[in-house]
């Protein structure tokens, strides 16, 4: 009788687990880059005075954040070629998973510049401040390390949403793991490996943001 965890077969598979989450690292780090630039961008237009900026910016942002990440990942993959735009199956997935999360921080930004005391604005353009010399040097400073935990949140979040990827033909980390057990009919070890590799990596990427969030508070991140 064969045993239910077979610690072997576990071992010799590691290696073919781990270059596939080495895929799935890639995309979510790369994909929260975009998030959080891309994020910050449409934060700072959606505040934007001109209504002709801030509503179509608002639209978006809403219209992104209300469908499925599935459903943005498989137009990229089957529709934008047919614009003459081609992208690879990983590329795509990062472009969707930056954008759709880009939405979210967008969000968490916002809410972090309107924390920011209205009174060091006044101060700003008492000293005649220029909008980008307040932004850069006294509202983003203050705004942005009490956010760091919910944009870590976010992190965490994308890099369990990266088995989505498969549905784009991107070979990650559960896929990898659904390919060995459709070949050698056993799921127990590459199923187990791959939750628990997620665990692993999900626990490490939470200690790291709460470093990020300490160090910053060290170094004048509270107001």
């Amino acid at each position: 009788m064969k045993p239910v965890f077979d610690w072997s077969f576990a071992l010799e598979i590691l290696p073919t687990l781990g270059s596939a989450l080495i895929i799935t690292i890639q995309a979510t780090v790369l994909g929260m880059l975009v998030a959080v630039t891309l994020g910050l961008a449409l934060a700072l237009l959606r505040r934007s005075r001109l209504a002709l900026v801030s509503l179509p910016t608002a639209f978006v942002i809403e219209f992104v954040r209300s469908t499925p990440l599935l459903v943005q990942m498989y137009f990229l993959f089957y529709v934008l070629p047919l614009t003459g735009v081609q992208m690879s199956p990983l590329a795509t997935g990062i472009v969707a998973l930056g954008v759709h999360y880009a939405t979210y921080c967008a969000e968490v930004y916002r809410a972090g510049i309107e924390a920011v005391p209205r009174g060091q604005l006044e101060a700003a353009r008492a000293l005649n401040m220029s909008p980008w010399r307040t932004a850069v040097g006294v509202v983003l400073p203050q705004a942005i390390p009490p956010v760091v935990p919910a944009l870590g949140n976010y992190l965490v979040a994308m890099f369990k949403d990266t088995p989505l990827l498969s549905a784009i033909t991107v070979v990650e980390l559960l896929q990898q793991s659904k390919m060995i057990g459709s070949t050698t009919f056993r799921y127990t070890e590459p199923l187990t490996l791959v939750g628990a590799l997620f665990l692993v990596l999900s626990l490490i990427a939470a200690w790291g943001v709460r470093g990020l969030e300490a160090r910053l508070q060290r170094y004048g991140g509270k107001r």
